[in-house]
């Protein structure tokens, strides 16, 4: 695997192959068994975005990894000041092994595995977040045991998560039921693909509808990085998507949640929702760290520079 751009590009096996490794990755960190995959590797990471979880996480994995990190922020970086991005990737090519990108727009990613010659991660774009839902997948698997005929359900807005998590979902074997309102749909692209799929795939504007039944129900903030303008009217267009206890009688007795924090307790999901959950949610936060670890020993455990 070259690069993580988006999950469009990978197969269901390739996926199933990332989540196998970060499983094994994960049973070694916690028996305290070094696994110096990357030893004397740079992961380059640029941040367009704020971030806890992904600074983080991807520090933490490389450092673990036997690598190390350099940070980038758009603010000090000739990035941040209109530097083409085409440059950039092959100036950063020629110090690092691999690019860790958080930012706004997919085409910036995309742009930085076409001119750059090292691996690329998507660490976050406003298409899509990869790396969370791979994490959201492995946490699943955990506590279910397996993702083949299960259901997954997304209450909320047709954002990266929700884009990520019906071609991650279905991929893998998983049916995917979506809830949200007319006007916060996801794109084009991504219903086409899922239309491929049948009547695996189900879109409504009624969160009870899609929660039937779920073996485990998502939700993400109503209004992400960069739309705090319209925090009025998403608030107003989401009302009644918020995941609570009505909601989760829906879906299975013995259905989970997963939110891929922060949460806003108390507009997408409910304190009492959320608290009944925590284990799930934490497990969930703490597998960006596996999961991440094997995207990096998957696509920087090759030459370096693009030898």
């Amino acid at each position: 695997m070259k690069h993580l751009l988006k999950l469009l590009d990978l197969t269901g096996e390739e996926i199933l192959d990332i989540l196998n490794l970060a499983d094994q990755l994960k049973y070694e960190t916690k028996h305290g068994i070094e696994h110096p995959h990357l030893r004397g590797k740079c992961l380059g990471m640029i941040f367009e975005k704020s971030s806890t979880r992904t600074r983080v996480s991807f520090e933490v994995g490389i450092n673990q990894l036997g690598g190390y990190a350099v940070v980038l922020g758009a603010e000090g970086s000739q990035i941040g000041r209109g530097e083409p991005v085409q440059d950039t990737a092959r100036v950063l090519s020629r110090y690092v092994d691999g690019i860790m990108i958080r930012t706004f727009g997919q085409d910036e990613v995309e742009a930085l595995a076409q001119y750059g010659s090292v691996p690329v991660i998507n660490g976050l774009t406003d298409f899509c977040h990869p790396c969370q839902v791979l994490a959201d997948l492995m946490t699943i698997r955990e506590y279910k045991g397996s993702l083949e005929g299960l259901k997954l359900c997304f209450i909320g807005d047709g954002n990266n998560m929700m884009n990520s998590l019906i071609v991650g979902g279905l991929k893998v074997g998983m049916g995917v039921s979506v809830a949200c309102p007319q006007g916060y749909r996801p794109p084009q692209e991504i219903l086409e693909f899922a239309a491929g799929y049948g009547d695996k795939f189900e879109l409504t504007d009624s969160p009870l509808q899609a929660a039937k039944d779920a073996d485990v129900v998502i939700t993400d903030v109503w209004t992400s990085m960069g739309q705090e303008e319209e925090r009025q009217k998403r608030e107003a267009a989401f009302a009644g998507y918020c995941v609570d206890e009505k909601l989760m009688a829906q879906a299975k007795p013995d259905a989970m949640v997963q939110h891929c924090l922060p949460a806003h307790r108390g507009e997408e999901i409910t304190e009492e929702v959320f608290e009944a959950n925590a284990q799930y949610i934490f497990e969930e936060a703490e597998n960006r760290l596996h999961a991440q670890k094997a995207v990096l020993v998957k696509t920087m455990g090759g030459a370096s520079h693009g030898e």
